[in-house]
């Protein structure tokens, strides 16, 4: 009997957590795809890369499409019902405009974060641009500019600037910057690549805590960090905090209604997670999915389906 439980135990120390798994609608391997809490794979269809993803409420997916669109899909016939294409629209013509970041606001209006043009954006769905906010950007280029970009509850947005390896919040109404923080090397070197042995500070996420803290992933720095108003960090997981974890390009974070976190886990190579459920207060693993032979090497983005009310 002790024989099988250890068995039972190390089966799923591999392949996922005692505590019950989640229903995950996340890119990879070119293509979108939405895997069931038993492990099953219920759709996909074929996509090109992206760095951002949300589900709305009439269940499209809304995902970047090419370097510089925002395309909305209909998941039951598979094809892009709307898209804005940031390349050309609005003073963009002639532009090199990448797009990284976007969020659906209210009334289907859409936020979108444009790299190379060195702003916000709020649209309409005719494609009328509402407001922009001009962005600070101390080494700018059209592929680092910008990672996830979120409107906060107040109207500022939280913008990851990847390039410069900083945090900044705007403020919409002021178009001002009110807020950086700039992510630590902890001590380290940088260090060229993407995966494990890589180093840096190309933040990816940031979510702004009930607490007024936030909460940042950062990148190549291989972890996670909660920073208080006045730059105080007040929690950390490193990369090989977690047993039996190693942590690469940390991409989209998650903080569940019950608390827990979930981390993405990009570039970290065959078996290691590409998802991480973590109770930030006891730092244990709650959850974990690994499936590296369907998805591969570069799932940076990912959305809970069954996650109702999480902040990401």
């Amino acid at each position: 009997m002790l024989a099988r439980l250890s068995l039972v135990v190390a089966v799923l120390a591999l392949t996922g957590s005692a505590w019950g798994d989640h229903r995950v609608l996340l890119h990879g391997d070119g293509r979108l795809a939405i895997i069931e809490p038993d492990g099953r794979i219920s759709w996909e269809m074929p996509w090109g890369g992206i760095h951002d993803l949300h589900v709305l409420d009439n269940g499209h997916i809304l995902v970047q499409q090419g370097a510089a669109k925002v395309a909305e899909i209909d998941p039951e016939t598979k094809s892009v019902v709307w898209s804005y294409d940031s390349a050309t629209a609005n003073g963009n013509a002639g532009k090199k405009v990448e797009v990284h970041a976007f969020q659906p606001l209210a009334d289907g209006r859409l936020m979108i974060a444009e790299s190379g043009a060195g702003r916000l954006i709020e649209i309409d769905r005719e494609g009328h641009l509402l407001g922009q906010v001009p962005l600070k950007l101390n080494h700018p280029h059209p592929h680092t500019d910008t990672r996830l970009a979120r409107r906060l509850k107040n109207g500022n947005h939280l913008v990851c600037h990847e390039g410069d390896g900083t945090v900044r919040e705007y403020s919409a109404a002021e178009r001002a910057l009110v807020w950086e923080y700039e992510v630590p090397l902890f001590g380290e070197e940088p260090r060229p690549g993407h995966g494990p042995e890589a180093y840096g500070n190309k933040c990816f996420a940031a979510v702004r805590l009930p607490t007024g803290n936030t909460l940042i992933s950062t990148g190549n720095g291989h972890g996670v960090i909660e920073v208080t108003p006045n730059k105080e960090v007040v929690w950390r997981i490193a990369q090989r905090d977690l047993p039996g974890i190693t942590l690469a390009w940390v991409t989209t974070l998650e903080v569940l209604p019950n608390g827990n976190y979930i981390l993405g886990n990009c570039h970290a190579g065959p078996n290691q997670p590409l998802l991480i459920e973590i109770d930030p207060a006891t730092r244990r693993v709650i959850w974990t999915l690994d499936r590296f032979q369907d998805f591969g090497n570069n799932v940076s983005n990912s959305v809970l389906l069954d996650a109702e009310g999480s902040l990401r």
